[in-house]
């Protein structure tokens, strides 16, 4: 009897917990790439602690993403700021960049407003990376923790330009400083990898495609194919022990999960997606 009752109770949960997952399917997620500009990196050696390429020249990709979670959207990175856009390249400076279209503009032709944002995920503190994030004013921004706290700091380091996310800097708009990893919708299909050492707080993103597979992105982790192959450290990154440690466990992810490596300035990497407006799913 003891029996019978345990085997229709436990009968009874699991009909439940199937009945329940059938009711909640998974979201369907989709990946789309958009144009956020060009960095002309006229003096390459900058991008080298070891004189790699001196005298080499190099145009970047500046390269955000549209995430859809179901009926979430997500920005990864926003690019180069937006007043910049038509700006000639000066050739003559060690770097420079332009914009031809705006995040906003890109977001149109997909029919959707800049207010249906909920999340603006940043890989780290960099003007090229933040540069069009005031676009999205209702979106919670998602930010390693170490470069929030140097950003939003009483007197920021001279280098930076806060003035991209001074409406949350003011209070304006929510804020989610990360600290580690973060699974940025709770079922493990979009997740923030934690990568310092180009920034303090620099973090990649692993998102899993239901047909394309896992993908994981840069942010700046590498910049070109041969950064990324030789393990390269810029000039400017703030710790080099720490890149060459988030380098390993980068690798070690991509390999583990057999997933698309995309470099977001390394203008080949585009191809790895469908060309925009479609989307990877």
């Amino acid at each position: 009897m003891r029996r019978a009752l345990f085997v229709l109770v436990a009968g009874t949960i699991v009909s439940g917990v199937a009945a329940f997952a059938a009711s909640e399917p998974a979201a369907r997620v989709t990946l789309t790439r958009l144009d956020c500009g060009t960095v002309a990196a006229n003096d390459l050696n900058q991008f080298s602690d070891t004189d790699a390429y001196v005298g080499k020249s190099k145009n970047l990709a500046s390269s955000c993403y549209l995430i859809r979670h179901g009926d979430d959207l997500m920005i990864w990175d926003t690019g180069l700021p937006a007043a910049i856009k038509g700006k000639p390249i000066d050739p003559k400076l060690p770097m420079d960049a332009t914009v031809t279209t705006t995040l906003v503009e890109q977001l149109a032709q997909l029919n959707i407003k800049p207010e249906q944002i909920g999340r603006v995920g940043i890989s780290h503190f960099h003007f090229d990376h933040i540069g069009q994030a005031s676009s999205f004013p209702g979106a919670t921004l998602l930010i390693g923790a170490a470069d929030w706290n140097e950003l939003s700091a009483k007197t920021p380091d001279k280098r930076l330009n806060p003035d991209a996310v001074r409406h949350w800097i003011s209070g304006g708009g929510k804020v989610e400083p990360v600290q580690g990893d973060r699974d940025v919708f709770g079922d493990g299909s979009v997740r923030m990898i934690d990568l310092p050492g180009h920034t303090p707080g620099h973090h990649g993103l692993m998102v899993k495609l239901k047909n394309k597979g896992d993908v994981l992105l840069t942010g700046d982790q590498a910049h070109f194919t041969e950064n990324y192959e030789s393990e390269g450290v810029p000039s400017f990154n703030t710790d080099r022990a720490d890149t060459l440690a988030s380098f390993k466990r980068f690798k070690d992810m991509a390999k583990n999960a057999n997933a698309t490596v995309i470099i977001q300035h390394e203008p080949a990497d585009i191809a790895k997606l469908p060309a925009f407006p479609q989307a990877a799913d």
